[in-house]
């Protein structure tokens, strides 16, 4: 009974956040036709040296536009796995209403970000057959997805760290076409970092708390890809390299 009122209490604010979270997710669908007329990009981000591919028997993410794109597809793999396994696992409708909605929210997004880089970059690269990056495996040791703190706590991570990634990563863009796709996209992965932050401490400054928002700046951490890969690498094992990144 007290969980049922204290979701009561936050109702008016929670929806406003949960309507906002899902017309961010209907932009990102919008987005998907703005890449898919970005296709033919120019020579200089499609230099033969470093599109994805496998390279010694293993697949290397890539340099430039592309890479980056690649590089951002395994991440959303690897979010949209995790997500995916919180709203199937037999202990989620015991979460209460709010992180059940907001959960929900999250695994659509990712779902859709997963699908949209697959055929996006399908479309861009040459030859798709070697050069897209497959899907991905992964392993989550010993989180119990049907704990909320363990669940929460690994969204956090995640969230955090996707923001960071986008960030850090921008900067390598020289598409003008790429980098307002990867500027939307991070939007939405810093909604989704406040969202579960509100959840694990409501009424709180959490959402913008000083470990992820610069106290000089007022902006969001950037982080580069080997400092992202050596986080979210320790889920992923599916075995790549990012020697161009």
């Amino acid at each position: 009974m007290k969980n049922t009122v204290k979701i009561q209490e936050v109702n008016p604010s929670f929806t406003n956040r949960r309507s906002f979270l899902k017309l961010s997710g209907l932009t990102v669908i919008g987005t998907g036709l703005l890449l898919a007329g970005c296709n033919d990009t120019d020579d200089d981000n499609n230099d033969q040296n470093q599109l994805p591919g496998v390279r010694n028997g293993v697949f290397d993410l890539g340099g430039g536009d592309l890479g980056v794109l690649t590089y951002a597809y395994a991440l959303e793999q690897l979010e949209a796995d995790f997500y995916t396994k919180v709203v199937n696992a037999s202990g989620f409708n015991s979460f209460p209403d709010a992180d059940r909605q907001v959960l929900t929210d999250l695994y659509h997004h990712e779902v859709i970000h997963r699908e949209f880089f697959k055929t996006a970059l399908t479309g861009a690269l040459p030859d798709p057959s070697t050069q897209l990056l497959p899907a991905l495996a992964f392993d989550y040791g010993s989180l119990n997805f049907n704990n909320r703190d363990q669940v929460l706590a690994t969204a956090k991570a995640l969230e955090d760290t996707g923001v960071a990634a986008y960030n850090g990563a921008a900067k390598q863009i020289t598409s003008v076409d790429y980098l307002l796709l990867a500027g939307k996209i991070v939007s939405v992965e810093a909604r989704h970092a406040s969202a579960i932050r509100s959840l694990i401490n409501p009424n709180s400054n959490s959402f913008a708390g000083d470990d992820v928002i610069s106290t000089s700046n007022g902006l969001d951490q950037a982080k580069e890809p080997a400092e992202i890969l050596g986080v979210a690498g320790g889920f992923i094992t599916t075995e790549f390299t990012a020697n161009y990144l």
